[in-house]
């Protein structure tokens, strides 16, 4: 007998959808190297092949956050936590899930952005912790490949020519730290080190955990380029996630080592192809215990979103708003 699907309102054409990266909402405010945009629909497929929707998804190095607001947003878990590290990403993390996801997406809008604006807004000291918040998503859009590490250089030319706001796009970004508002009851934000969120959970075997670690097994200095906090212990969260109760999906950089860690623990490994922005292609490796839900072969592609901010509307008329009625009525049939 076949096994019923668990959220029928994706079943059929929508779950063929779901491997359709350009179909992916990009819900963080965040951009940089090291997103997991590319990952999502690999992520709501391990997360459908579950016997049952967790209560509790983990997230340790929670980053830019892209796979604790889907599944937040996409009610993958009852609840989501989140942890991160880095002070400055947690600042953003904190105010928008805090209650101030209004004043940050005000100020955003508000910001006339230049190269000397910016510069002049990076070398204030921050007076509060959504003044941080800004500084740091500022530095985000701002900075060489959205590097928040020391020493990144800031955007000159960028996309088009457009220089330092080839990747500042108020209305956008503003509209998706809003939107974190309506599902900040399901996200709970823990400013502090994985490890000890994994310890935290590790017996609860209605949790699930994501983990995707800076790159930095195999002599890998992609970590170290991108985040502040970039060494950590790998055997020591491979041994972690051996103890672990609930099922668990790992991402790590395609490295020897880091595939001798996952046989030294009885994980699965499967690499898997991707291109990035830049039409490179690259490989990531998926570890987990059972990897048998991910489809065989195949590129995931991570495009790059287009951004567009509409004109305002003049407000509709009653002949104009009766117009556009009968053309809505004309295309539902």
């Amino acid at each position: 007998m076949p096994k019923a699907f668990l959220f029928p309102e994706l079943e059929t054409e929508d779950r063929e959808k779901l491997v359709n990266v350009a179909s992916v909402p990009h819900r963080s405010p965040f951009r940089y190297p090291g997103g997991k945009t590319w990952l999502v629909p690999l992520f709501r497929r391990w997360m459908l092949s579950l016997p049952n929707r967790p209560a509790t998804l983990v997230e340790p190095f929670a980053g830019g956050g892209i796979i604790s607001l889907t599944a937040a947003f996409e009610r993958l878990a009852n609840r989501v936590v989140m942890a991160e590290l880095d002070e400055q990403i947690a600042a953003v993390w904190q105010s928008i899930l805090g209650g101030e996801a209004g004043w940050l997406a005000k100020r955003i809008l508000s910001f006339d952005l230049s190269p000397e604006s910016a510069k002049a807004e990076r070398a204030k000291p921050a007076e509060s912790r959504r003044g941080r918040a800004f500084q740091t998503l500022l530095q985000n859009r701002t900075a060489h490949g959205g590097i928040l590490a020391e020493g990144a250089g800031v955007v000159k030319n960028g996309e088009k020519g457009k220089g330092i706001l080839s990747r500042w796009y108020p209305q956008t970004i503003a509209r998706r730290i809003t939107n974190i508002e309506f599902v900040a009851d399901r996200i709970r934000f823990v400013h502090g080190d994985g490890f000890d969120v994994l310890g935290e959970f590790k017996r609860d075997d209605e949790a699930v955990f994501f983990i995707d670690p800076p790159y930095t097994a195999g002599g890998k200095r992609a970590g170290s380029r991108l985040y502040t906090h970039s060494e950590i212990d790998h055997e020591r969260l491979f041994s972690l996630c051996a103890t672990l109760r609930g099922d668990f999906l790992m991402t790590y950089d395609n490295a020897d080592e880091v595939r001798l860690l996952a046989q030294r623990h009885g994980f699965e490994t499967k690499p898997v192809a991707m291109k990035n922005t830049h039409h490179a292609e690259m490989t990531e490796l998926l570890i987990g215990r059972n990897l048998r839900w991910a489809h065989e072969g195949g590129i995931v592609r991570e495009n790059p979103t287009p951004y567009r901010v509409l004109p305002q509307k003049a407000p509709l008329t009653r002949r104009g708003s009766a117009k556009r009625k009968k053309i809505s009525a004309r295309a539902a049939r």
